[in-house]
């Protein structure tokens, strides 16, 4: 883990500030487990004292908490984003899911921009490496897989964008989309040419980042975006049609 020694008259503010930072760039993600305290006093190069004074004043922020008999925690602070009404009424419409990737097009389009332009030569292995594991999972039918690795791919975008404000509230539109609130994911790869579809967009968009091509890395983003809303709007068309056909047979042979 990324850690790195510190040296201040005030060891704990050291250590306070350090894990807040790794904490907003997003390096140190929620539900993610820090190491043991005599591992992580030595990374840090702190004594367990200082390092336990600096852990109670980020538990008191809410930025780590602690579960018995497992160890310490970054908190999972990602659903204060929006509140349980909120999420329950975006659940309940369909307006919602398609403003929802509305919103993805247009934030993710600045994001592979921003990081076609300022994303180091780490932050695009990071993109590649995802990528051929998208293209070795493809070959499988592992649909939970592939959809997992989607979402991957695109926070791996957002993060090399070096924005942080946009890194934590995409992060936390990913999670209510995990959570199936806007809708389920693994759908977008149950159909062969679906899937064949989507992963050649990843490749179209993998290869813009690589090029360093900020508008065609733009571009591939919100292209392929838009191809995920008529996806969309077809497999609902598709259930509404599929509904009234249940009807109309009921009707006939009931």
């Amino acid at each position: 883990m990324p850690f790195q020694k510190v040296q201040t008259d005030k060891l704990s503010i050291a250590v306070v500030k350090q894990i807040e930072l790794l904490i907003l760039r997003g390096i140190l993600r929620p539900g993610e487990r820090l190491p043991p305290e005599r591992d992580l006093a030595d990374r840090l190069g702190v004594s367990r004292p200082s390092l336990r004074e600096a852990i109670a004043e980020l538990q008191e922020q809410g930025l780590l908490s602690a579960k018995a008999g497992s160890g310490i925690y970054v908190a999972e602070v990602l659903g204060s984003a929006f509140s349980p009404a909120l999420i329950r009424l975006f659940s309940s419409h369909d307006e919602a899911v398609f403003d929802y990737l509305s919103f993805r097009r247009d934030m993710e389009g600045l994001a592979a921009e921003r990081t076609a332009r300022l994303g180091s030569d780490s932050d695009l292995k990071v993109i590649q490496a995802i990528f051929n594991k998208m293209e070795t999972v493809h070959t499988r039918n592992a649909t939970e897989e592939e959809a997992h690795l989607d979402a991957q791919f695109h926070m791996a975008i957002i993060e090399a964008s070096h924005n942080v404000v946009m890194l934590h509230m995409m992060r936390s539109m990913y999670d209510l989309l995990q959570q199936g609130v806007f809708y389920n994911r693994q759908m977008m790869f149950q159909q062969r040419a679906t899937r064949q579809a989507i992963l050649d967009q990843h490749r179209t968009i993998n290869t813009a980042l690589q090029a360093r091509d900020p508008e065609r890395a733009r571009d591939a983003v919100q292209q392929h975006l838009s191809f995920v809303r008529r996806s969309m709007e077809d497999h609902q068309k598709a259930a509404r049609n599929e509904a009234i056909a249940q009807q109309r047979l009921q009707h006939e042979t009931g």
